[in-house]
């Protein structure tokens, strides 16, 4: 019974933090799923997302630099999601493509990322 307990606190406590999300970041979340960034990345709270390919992304909303160059802002982020050969051409990670507006998304996501 105790386990049970314990168990429900934890669940509870994970979806309460889903509730914290702002609409853009749950977007985002969903549409790192779909664009199969997790196959690269280890990003916590992304199903399937256990990548080791690419760095792991679970604390990249604390991180100063993005890309090993870029402060890390919201509109450097999403360059770096969209395009991210134009700021270190030759790095495994390729240019997404993303619309601006996805890529916001996403970026919205793995700022909260602490």
């Amino acid at each position: 019974m105790l386990r049970l307990t314990v168990a429900a606190l934890v669940l509870t406590a994970a979806l309460a933090g889903c509730d914290r999300l702002s609409p853009e970041a749950k977007d985002g979340a969903e549409l790192i799923a779909q664009h199969g960034c997790g196959s690269c990345h280890t990003i916590p709270g992304v199903r399937g997302a256990t990548g080791k390919v690419g760095p792991p992304l679970t604390q990249i909303g604390a991180q100063a630099i993005v890309g090993g160059m870029l402060p890390n802002t919201e509109d450097n982020l999403i360059k770096w999601i969209r395009t991210p050969q134009s700021v270190v051409p030759g790095n495994a990670m390729p240019n997404t493509e993303l619309s601006d507006h996805d890529a916001r998304d996403i970026a919205s996501y793995l700022h909260t990322l602490r």
